[in-house]
């Protein structure tokens, strides 16, 4: 799973992280609580596709990109928030 493209569509209240493998679009969405926090609020991952490491790898690409431009991250989404549990490494982004 480490070819998986994953994609940022930003807007100003909030956006999606998303990719598609073999034809199935997986998403995990967001909303901005401010300048420096976005609310992971929603994970969506097909059947096709679980238990491939398709959703950690869309909160990981948050994770990435709260590392880069400086914001915190806080989640709703209970597949975030336990993936984010787990992962001690990625707490330095976690709200």
């Amino acid at each position: 799973m480490s070819d998986i493209q994953i994609t940022c569509e930003d807007a100003a209240n909030g956006g999606r992280y998303v990719t598609v493998v073999d034809g199935h679009e997986a998403e995990m969405t967001y909303s901005r609580a401010g300048t420096s926090r976005i609310i992971i609020d929603h994970t969506g991952v097909p059947e096709a596709l679980k238990g491939r490491g398709v959703g950690k790898r869309l909160v990981e690409a948050a994770v990435k990109d709260a590392r880069a431009e400086g914001f915190k991250i806080i989640p709703l989404c209970p597949f975030a928030k336990a993936t984010l549990d787990r992962t001690p490494e990625w707490q330095d982004v976690v709200q």
